[in-house]
């Protein structure tokens, strides 16, 4: 998606960040925005001398935060919450690295994207997590994958739910 938009990047791994929500945070931008910077701060201390890009995707469903699954069971209960009923997918993006005064400078920003899906079947719902596909996925599903068949609606950028909102990426990196 970045080289799709003209935007050079490296990628590089980074130890793990907790991605435990901060306590008071139950707004969906604010959540996604803090992991976000969380993890562009975490990566700009390890390598002080570029820029970072990080970002974080949470599904939320009736105020509640659906994150990526522990298992296979866990799995199949998301989708069978999501089943029939409309969501909220927000997208927390943060560029972070070196100012002027060897600090580490962080901009961000959240988008959000709301949708629907239709009424599930147990036997799609098992056939969909038996692709493995939900197991590492925020809500359990993959809008750029199988999961795609499920969506009755979309209101707002569909790479905010693929976990990139590319408008919102070049706002921050001018910002930057």
């Amino acid at each position: 998606m970045l080289s799709d938009a003209g935007i050079h990047f490296e990628v590089h791994d980074y130890p793990d960040v907790d991605e435990t929500p901060a306590a008071g945070l139950t707004a969906p931008h604010d959540v996604v925005r803090e992991l976000a910077e969380r993890k562009a701060r975490a990566a700009a201390l390890r390598t002080p001398h570029v820029v970072v890009l990080a970002a974080d995707t949470l599904v939320f469903l009736d105020g509640a935060i659906l994150g990526k699954p522990h298992d296979a069971a866990e799995a199949r209960i998301m989708l069978r919450e999501l089943a029939g009923r409309e969501h909220e997918v927000a997208t927390g993006v943060a560029v972070a690295g070196p100012d002027d005064e060897a600090r580490i400078r962080v901009v961000s920003g959240a988008d959000s994207t709301r949708i629907a899906f239709r009424d599930l079947t147990d036997d799609e719902i098992a056939a969909y997590v038996a692709s493995g596909e939900p197991l590492d996925k925020a809500g359990a599903y993959a809008l750029q994958g199988g999961a795609r068949r499920f969506v009755t609606s979309i209101d707002g950028a569909e790479d905010t739910v693929i976990g990139l909102p590319l408008h919102l990426v070049q706002r921050l990196l001018a910002d930057w």
